[in-house]
């Protein structure tokens, strides 16, 4: 199997998964706003479990280091693989909670709610489980990232034109997905063998673990995105016959989106050994910043924004390069 254990290549690739956590929503954008959230949730899980699969049986398999899958699945302690699991189904009752929030609040209360409860707690929690790095540095730079955020939220508040509410709903969905966002890293960043000697016998890779952290989130959706189809936070009810009759084209962007945000999600634990799990937790966590700048960039979402968002929009940047940088550099100080 392939391992990383050089903190500059953990640092990569937890660029790489903040990319890839920002960027998978690109192919909903792709189909087109007609196709429903609850039917291209379907895809997006299925290509999660498909491609964490090929890279359990590739990067997962190859080389001299470690274990490979197969063995690696053979002597693992049940308690580890359900804990990987167990963080899928935590991670997926969150992304679900934190849409509804997004339909029923907007974007510009439920994201600095979700998901600066998400990433600031996210990081104690992984902190408290296991404390390396600096935390001044790494809680400052946390803090310059969650200003970046609410600033790139309140860009977006600026565009609507008429900005919805937020209600005692939203906020509650807001808050318990940042609840779930926050625990689900943990529980599988516990599940992870950090050297693969007999000390470490029970314990799983990374590879092993995304699996399993997969499985789990496709059985959460199998349960529960068939009560958001029928009951759904914004829209009319929709049906599992609509889904059949899309073409092709809609379900392979959906698994594509899926495999995205599962290659950013396998290269964040690959990266935890290397940079610890607060830290590789943190940076692949910047996701909500990126996803701004496709906004930008590529779908050009601020090209008739109202005065005063250019400046909101380069406080975000500015914010964002800040956070980055002291959470880097957390490890060494």
């Amino acid at each position: 199997m392939i391992l990383v254990q050089n903190y500059a290549l953990a640092v990569i690739l937890c660029v790489v998964a903040m990319i890839c956590w920002g960027s998978w929503q690109n192919t909903q954008n792709l189909i087109g706003k007609h196709w429903r959230f609850e039917h291209y949730y379907w895809d997006f899980s299925i290509g999660i479990l498909l491609f964490a699969l090929l890279m359990a049986f590739t990067f997962g398999s190859f080389g001299n280091q470690g274990r490979s899958f197969i063995p690696d699945l053979r002597q693992a302690d049940s308690i580890n693989l359900l804990s990987a699991a167990v963080g899928g189904v935590i991670w997926n009752i969150g992304t679900l909670l934190l849409v509804a929030a997004i339909s029923i609040a907007g974007m510009s209360v439920a994201f600095p709610i979700g998901g600066g409860i998400g990433w600031t707690l996210g990081i104690v929690i992984n902190y408290i489980g296991q404390p390396e790095g600096n935390p001044l540095y790494l809680f400052s730079g946390t803090t310059f990232i969650i200003l970046a955020i609410f600033l790139s939220m309140q860009s977006y508040k600026k565009l609507a034109t008429q900005q919805k509410k937020p209600t005692v709903k939203g906020i509650l969905l807001s808050f318990l997905a940042g609840l779930c966002i926050a625990f689900f890293y943990r529980f599988v960043a516990s599940s992870l063998a950090t050297d693969f000697s007999p000390a470490d016998a029970g314990k799983i890779s990374s590879y092993t673990a995304v699996v399993f952290f997969s499985i789990g989130a496709l059985i959460c959706t199998a349960i529960l995105n068939p009560i958001f189809m029928a009951r759904p936070v914004q829209g009319e009810p929709v049906k599992m016959s609509g889904w059949l009759r899309a073409g092709s084209r809609t379900h392979l962007l959906g698994m594509l989106g899926g495999a995205i945000w599962c290659l950013g999600n396998s290269v964040s634990f690959m990266a935890v050994g290397a940079a610890s799990p607060a830290i590789s937790y943190g940076l692949s966590n910047s996701a909500p910043v990126v996803a701004a700048l496709w906004g930008i960039f590529v779908w050009k979402e601020f090209k008739d924004a109202p005065k005063g968002t250019n400046l909101l929009l380069s406080l975000m940047f500015g914010c964002y390069l800040i956070g980055l940088v002291l959470i880097v550099y957390s490890r060494f100080a």
